[in-house]
């Protein structure tokens, strides 16, 4: 009968988890990463931001009239302490009860002004580095409403520099469509105050770029990213660095597009400039890109070649032990097992695996976990299940109480679905797809592509457990996010289209199943032409539907057993 299918783009298999190296601190690769985690992203761009001038007083002087916090000295004396507090690595809540009276001193004497902003600002960078981010929101909403930006050009600064700590704020947060919304603010302000051109202007539009990277919109990373370039190009002489660094992006942009050639040029061009420059960790870096694409291309003699390279580079660089070498050997692991060289690649995993297990100091937590997570994709490719299982485990607890991690974890918690529904543990597979399901419904990546699919693999380990009426609403809504996201043509939509007629099949709702069959033909007609075996099996599924639909009335429920396909 009708079979459920599993949607192409698997969780394991998502675009890249897009992060842009400018130090090559992570080397991400296409395949094999977590999916939708937190970009490693440069430091926002900001202005020069103005100082405030504590008064000339001592503090035993101040505190004598701190029971009036109008004090017109008291704001900046506090706010000098706090900073100063943060600085020597004393006590953090000291230093957020000097920011947080010093706010309330700045309102009571001046009101709503640059001042406040900048002490609420302070208060609110102090929240986030005791992970405290939820806490830094309203405290950052309040310093942008105490700012109006056509009053001066410092208005101006701290207004935008309160956007762009928002955005950043709600991107630790996992709440990427928040966090693009509120860099577009500071853009605008940006824009309207220095122009269209100033280069202050292209560094904000490549770091709103990498965001819109990390939220898969690439169309709109691309535009902003060209318009980096452009403005780059009319200040800086030819082949200049920052160039490169927009060429580096793009080709991120375009090999997620799928368009190798065009990603290929630009990695080219970038490394050309690096190499002029003396930049041989930056090269380094690139030569990985390159490989990456290779890859991607199916020319695994010269993405070898480039990843030998690049690690050659990083060994005589950072040593053997550095967590970037694991990354490449994570890489090198890949092709390998692309090309049947089981034993060469399980060596490579197991040299990568040693570097975590000893991490240097100073490596990230979240890229061991992305490296784990790597690594089990491909120890699932060599059939070794518990191995992998047991890595994303590893992973999970690495991230556990790391902040802003949300989508990261989610990423994990759905690989960890597709592996448990692989080998039959359906009601382990449903639960981590619940879990990685309610974390991405927190952190509002529910219109991502990555959302529905994980949407639709949550639907079938339901339909195995026998949970018809919940597989056909995660179908359903897998299906609206897919159609809006991709298309109804894609292969992605036209999966779960298939995955929603079986389950009405299943509920005795044959005439809705035989709509949507009839609507999947025509698509694939279209698409393949009538000739294809494709097409064929879809017209054996709707025949067989419509002679039950004749005897629709007197017709048993079909046993969900025999409405799965076994390749799903």
């Amino acid at each position: 009968m009708l079979g459920l299918v599993s949607a192409k783009t698997t969780p394991n298999a998502t675009p890249q988890h897009v992060s842009f190296p400018q130090n090559d601190n992570c080397i991400h690769k296409k395949g094999y990463e977590t999916p939708s985690p937190l970009l490693k992203r440069t430091p926002s761009p900001s202005f020069a931001k103005p100082k405030i001038k504590p008064p000339n007083k001592t503090l035993q002087e101040l505190r004598t009239h701190e029971s009036s916090l109008d004090n017109p000295d008291l704001g900046p004396f506090l706010l000098k302490l706090a900073i100063d507090t943060v600085a020597s690595g004393d006590d953090h809540n000291k230093a957020l009860d000097y920011a947080a009276r010093a706010s309330i001193s700045f309102e009571k004497s001046s009101g709503p002004g640059r001042d406040l902003a900048m002490s609420l600002q302070v208060e609110a960078a102090i929240y986030c580095s005791m992970g405290r981010l939820e806490d830094a929101i309203p405290v950052l909403k309040r310093s942008i409403e105490a700012l109006d930006h056509k009053n001066g050009s410092d208005h101006a600064v701290a207004k935008f520099s309160g956007f762009m700590q928002l955005g950043d704020t709600y991107s630790m947060l996992g709440r990427v469509d928040r966090s693009i919304s509120s860099y577009e603010s500071g853009l605008k302000i940006q824009t309207e105050t220095l122009g269209d051109w100033d280069p202050s202007v292209a560094e904000t539009c490549r770091y709103l770029a990498e965001a819109y990277v990390q939220a898969m919109q690439f169309d709109e990373a691309e535009k902003l990213c060209q318009r980096s370039l452009e403005i780059h190009r009319v200040h800086n002489a030819p082949a200049s660095l920052e160039e490169a660094g927009d060429r580096r992006l793009m080709a991120l942009i375009y090999e997620a597009k799928g368009d190798y050639e065009s990603a290929l040029e630009h990695l080219v061009l970038a490394s050309m400039v690096m190499i002029a420059a003396g930049q041989e960790n930056e090269v380094a870096a690139i030569d990985v890109s390159v490989g990456n694409i290779y890859v991607s291309l199916c020319r695994f003699d010269e993405a070898i070649f480039s990843y030998q390279k690049a690690l050659t580079v990083f060994k005589s660089i950072r040593g053997d032990d550095h967590s970037t070498i694991a990354s490449v050997y994570i890489r090198l692991a890949d092709v390998y097992c692309k090309t049947g060289k089981l034993r060469e690649s399980k060596s490579y995993c197991e040299n990568a695996l040693r570097i975590f297990s000893k991490p240097v100091r100073g490596s990230a937590t979240e890229e061991i976990a992305s490296g784990l997570t790597e690594i089990s994709a491909i120890y699932q490719a060599l059939n070794e299940h518990v191995e992998a299982l047991k890595l994303l485990d590893m992973a999970m607890k690495l991230l556990k109480d790391t902040p802003g991690q949300h989508s990261m974890i989610a990423g994990i918690e759905a690989h960890m679905g597709v592996m448990f529904y692989k080998v039959g543990r359906y009601g382990e597979a449903r639960s981590s797809f619940k879990n990685a399901v309610a974390k991405l419904r927190a952190s509002g990546e529910t219109r991502s592509v990555f959302f529905g699919i994980v949407l639709n693999q949550m639907g079938l380990a339901s339909a195995q457990l026998y949970r018809i009426d919940e597989a056909a609403q995660l179908f359903q809504e897998a299906r609206e996010i897919l159609e809006q996201e991709c298309g109804s043509c894609h292969l992605d939509t036209i999966g779960v289209y298939s995955n929603l007629a079986a389950t009405y099949d299943a509920m005795g709702r044959v005439e809705d199943a035989t709509v949507i069959l009839e609507y999947i033909l025509k698509l694939r007609e279209e698409k393949l032409g009538t000739a294809n075996p494709e097409v064929a099996d879809e017209k054996e599924r709707l025949a067989m539907l419509l002679k039950e639909a004749g005897r629709a009335r007197i017709r048993k429920g079909n046993s969900l057993v025999n409405l799965l396909d076994s390749s799903s």
